[in-house]
C-alpha cells in the first residue's frame, strides 16, 4: 500500500529543524504482513527526546529511515502464524521486541535481545524483514522495528502490547516509551521500597512518569531537577516533593541536607553526562544511580573508584524499563484507569506532519513536554 510517512535522509541538520527540515513528508511503499507479522493503523505517536537525539545525529541510524518508536493503533491484519491478537485489537507500539528464545529473553530482559538488536541497528524489523520501501523502489528502512510517524506500521507481534480499548490513542501512545521506561526504571530496575528517597534528573516525559511511579511505590521524598524551572509545577502536581534547577550553586548541599546525607535513588534520565556526576553526587553511601537516558554513542563518564567500593554505591542502566512490555504495560495501563499514574497529564499537544519537525524544535527548547502525532490528522 502507499501511505503518508516521515522519512529521514541525514542526521545532524543544523537547527531550527522546521527550516533544515530532518524528516520529509512524502508517499512510501509499505509490504502487507508477512508469517509473524502484523499490519498496525498507526493512530498517534509521541515525539521523545531519544528520537531528538538521532535527529542531532548523536546516535547514528541506517538512513533513509521512518521514525518514531512510541506509538498507538489498531490491527488491521495479521500475518500467518500470528496468536493473541486479531483485526480490530487496540495496542501500543513500543521498541522493546525480542526474539522469544535467547538467554536475555528468557530471563524476561526482550530490551537486552542480541539478534533483535542487531536487527534494529540494520533498519530491519525484529523479524529480520523489511517493508518499507520509497515508491521509487529504493531501500527504506525501520526505526526501532516499528517506525510509527507513519499511517500504518508492518511490525513484529511483540512490539504490540493490547490494551484496554477505553484509553484514548493520544495517552495509549505514551505507554510505548515514556512510561514503559520511566515506570520500568522505578519497578523492575531500581525496585524503589516504601519510604525510600529519590531524585529524578530530568523532568521530560520520562522523567515526570518516573516522578508519577516513584509516588505509586510509596517513596517519601521525591526531588525533581531540571534546568528550567517552568517544567516544576507539573513535576509537584504529579508527585514531587521538592524541585530545584541543578544550576544553583547550592543545590546539592540542599538535597544532601533535605535528604540525610543523599537520595536512595538518583535516577539519570537526560542522557547528559553533568547530568550524571550530578546524579553521583546526590546519592546517598549504599545507594544506586539509575541511568535510564541515551546521549551520544561513545560518550563516556567517570567513576571515583575508592567510594564506589567502600561506600558500596551502585551504577545500574535501565533500558526501556527493564521488564517485559507484555506484563508491564497492562499494569501500567490499569494504573492509569485507577487514578494511579496520571500519565495523560504529560500531553502537551496534538500536530500533523505539517508540524513535526517544528515539534522538534519545541522539544529541544524544552517548551513542552510530550507532542503527539496524529498521522491521519484528528
Amino acid at each position: 500500500m502507499r501511505m503518508t510517512a516521515a522519512v529521514m535522509y541525514e542526521q545532524g541538520l543544523p537547527t531550527p529543524f522546521s527550516t533544515s527540515q530532518p524528516f520529509r513528508i512524502e508517499e512510501v511503499e509499505l509490504d502487507p504482513p508477512g508469517p509473524g507479522e502484523v499490519l498496525a493503523e498507526v493512530r498517534a505517536a509521541g515525539l521523545c527526546h531519544s528520537d531528538l537525539s538521532v535527529l542531532e545525529g548523536l546516535r547514528k541510524r541506517p538512513l533513509p529511515i521512518v521514525g518514531g518508536h512510541e506509538g498507538a493503533g489498531i490491527v488491521r491484519e495479521v500475518g500467518a502464524g500470528v496468536t493473541g491478537l486479531k483485526p480490530g485489537d487496540h495496542v501500543a507500539l513500543a521498541g522493546v521486541a525480542g526474539c522469544g528464545s535467547c538467554r536475555a529473553c528468557l530471563a524476561g530482559r526482550p530490551g537486552l535481545c542480541q539478534a533483535v538488536s542487531q536487527s534494529r541497528a540494520e533498519g530491519l524489523l525484529a523479524t529480520g524483514s523489511r517493508r518499507l520501501h520509497l515508491t521509487g523502489g529504493g531501500r527504506l528502512n525501520h526505526y526501532s522495528g516499528i517506525s510509527v510517524f507513519a499511517q500504518y506500521a508492518v511490525v513484529a507481534p511483540r512490539s504490540l502490547v493490547k490494551i484496554d480499548p477505553t484509553v484514548p490513542f493520544d495517552v495509549a501512545a505514551l505507554f510505548g516509551c515514556a512510561v514503559v521506561t520511566g515506570a520500568g526504571a522505578v519497578f523492575n530496575s531500581a525496585k524503589v521500597k516504601p519510604g525510600a528517597t529519590v531524585a529524578v534528573i530530568g523532568l521530560g516525559g520520562v522523567g515526570l512518569t518516573t516522578v508519577m511511579a516513584a509516588a505509586e511505590a510509596g517513596a517519601s521524598r521525591i526531588i525533581g531537577l531540571d534546568v528550567l524551572p517552568g517544567k516544576f509545577d507539573l513535576a509537584r502536581a504529579v508527585g514531587a516533593t521538592d524541585c530545584f534547577d541543578p544550576r544553583e550553586p547550592d543545590a546539592v548541599q540542599h538535597i544532601l541536607d533535605l535528604t540525610d546525607g543523599g537520595v536512595d535513588h538518583a535516577f539519570e534520565v537526560s542522557g547528559n553526562l553533568a547530568a550524571l556526576d550530578l546524579a553521583q553526587a546526590i546519592t546517598a553511601r549504599g545507594g544506586e544511580v539509575v541511568g535510564v537516558g541515551v546521549g551520544r554513542t561513545a560518550a563516556t563518564f567517570t567513576v571515583a573508584h575508592l567510594p564506589w567500593v567502600a561506600e558500596e554505591r551502585v551504577l545500574r542502566g535501565s533500558f526501556m524499563g527493564g521488564g517485559v512490555p507484555q506484563q508491564d504495560i497492562p499494569r501500567y495501563v490499569d494504573l492509569y484507569l485507577r487514578g494511579r499514574l496520571p500519565v495523560d497529564k504529560l500531553r502537551s499537544e496534538h500536530i500533523g506532519f505539517n508540524r513535526l519537525n517544528e515539534g522538534f524544535d519545541l522539544l529541544q527548547s524544552g517548551a513542552i513536554v510530550r507532542q503527539i502525532l496524529l498521522p491521519h490528522g484528528g
